[in-house]
């Protein structure tokens, strides 16, 4: 008996909240976002709601607009450990750079998340673009969009690679024979590339769930290539159910290229959450965050997207016409503003309250019946496994979200009562990867291995 598709939900915990004016609203507290309590307190309440997990962006720079907004300040790796002290169940994703990280620390920190955890870390591997990134890591300017995927890619080979350098059963712990480990089932992943050379093992055993999930959230055309060959998860950006479906569409194509199964990714659209008791209370809500937001800095914010001078945007006219796709900058994010732009019709204005708080996604405002039925009607189509999460305001927006639009999706019946699983595999329901030889995974050495 095949079971029904259970709908999957992960929280982006992007601080005080999606709205930069979240941090303002009366039941926020300004100091929070450097309060790890915060954290672990925000964590066991999307856990009461039995979501699949928590993600922590992060940006190794200072936020832009800082003075604006509260931004992600705590090293997310060392948050989420102590979050998973504190929670039984819930998964635990963090964000990693591959262009400003080297894969051997990234593999170790997250494998020993995941044994801290008991098997919920997941890695959300990312390219960074922003210059003043660029410029804490001693270079002068980003590299190229292409360069920032080619190691990307190697990144992730080795990343696997290490996580499985260990076999299952490499310890022996045999104290009898004194033998401690079995060499034999460690293994060397011996990998040079271009961008990286790694020698290996890791210092770390296999980890509970085999590998910690891996995540990716680019649309563009070697985003979504680097997602059908490496990703368990993407976080994708989608303004209507037509979009989904053809994101889901271009993406499951691609699978087929790495023999992977169309179901092998998990597909989760952004959706920020403005929900009241009745809709006349949402749009009040909304408004009211609206007009707590500094209008330059969504002026601002909308031009970076777009790598255009906030000089040249206009609020009350629509977008520049011939606006080019940035080589190097956020395509993903850039292709959905234009679109929605256009679809709409949107002033500059318009545009930047329809992109979700600023943040680029979509935005739904009304009761919890309505904001229930839109994820139940894009559910059902196929073309998603769930929602990243974001509420307006983390204080009381995930409540209400908790409290009354999760219990009408377990009326539904395609969302879970409680947990079935301890690890986040268990909650995606992705099986255990078997282990394998890790030079498998390395080309470079795969193909030294075999001129021998």
């Amino acid at each position: 008996m095949t079971l029904p598709r259970q709908l999957h939900l992960n929280l982006n915990f992007l601080n005080a909240g999606t709205f930069a004016s979240a941090w303002r609203w009366p039941s926020s507290k300004p100091s929070d976002y450097a309060d790890v309590q915060y954290y672990v307190r925000t964590a066991q309440l999307a856990e009461r709601g039995t979501f699949d997990s928590i993600f922590l962006a992060d940006f190794p720079a200072l936020s832009d607009h800082p003075q604006h907004r509260p931004f992600q300040s705590l090293e997310p790796t060392i948050t989420l450990a102590t979050i998973a002290a504190a929670t039984q169940h819930i998964g635990l994703i963090a964000t990693a750079s591959s262009t400003y990280n080297e894969p051997y620390n990234i593999a170790r920190r997250f494998s020993s998340l995941d044994h801290v955890s008991g098997g919920r870390a997941g890695l959300n591997i990312v390219t960074t673009a922003d210059p003043a990134a660029a410029r804490n890591f001693g270079l002068s300017q980003r590299l190229a969009h292409s360069v920032r995927y080619e190691r990307a890619a190697e990144f992730a080979e080795v990343v696997t690679g290490l996580w499985d350098s260990w076999e299952d059963d490499a310890l022996v712990g045999d104290k009898q024979t004194a033998q401690f480990l079995d060499p034999a089932r460690i293994h060397a992943v011996d990998y040079h590339g271009q961008h990286f050379s790694v020698a290996g093992p890791l210092n770390v055993p296999r980890s509970p769930q085999g590998r910690p999930i891996v995540v990716q959230a680019g649309g563009s055309d070697d985003g979504m290539d680097f997602a059908a060959r490496y990703a368990d998860a993407v976080f994708s950006v989608a303004h209507s159910l037509p979009d989904a479906v053809a994101y889901a569409k271009d993406l499951r194509q691609r699978l087929s290229a790495y023999r992977r199964a169309e179901d092998a990714i998990l597909i989760f659209p952004g959706l920020v959450t403005v929900i009241g008791s009745t809709e006349a209370e949402a749009k009040r809500r909304e408004e009211q965050l609206w007009e707590l937001v500094p209008i330059e800095y969504g002026l601002r914010r909308l031009a970076g997207i777009l790598q255009v001078d906030p000089a040249v945007l206009k609020l009350d006219q629509p977008l520049p016409r011939n606006l080019k796709l940035p080589v190097d900058g956020m395509q993903t994010f850039f292709k959905g503003a234009l679109t929605l732009a256009e679809r709409g019709g949107l002033t500059v204005r318009q545009l930047i309250r329809a992109q979700g708080g600023g943040t680029g996604h979509r935005i739904i405002v009304g009761t919890p019946d309505s904001v229930a039925d839109s994820i139940e009607t894009w559910f059902r189509s196929g073309a998603v496994a769930g929602f990243n999460i974001m509420p307006d305001v983390i204080a009381s927006g995930l409540e209400a979200f908790v409290d009354h639009v999760v219990p009408l999706l377990r009326q539904r019946g395609i969302f879970r009562n409680a947990y079935d699983g301890t690890t986040l595999r268990d909650h995606f329901g992705l099986a255990r990867p078997v282990w394998t030889h890790p030079v498998s995974t390395c080309p470079a050495a795969k193909m030294r291995a075999a001129s021998h």
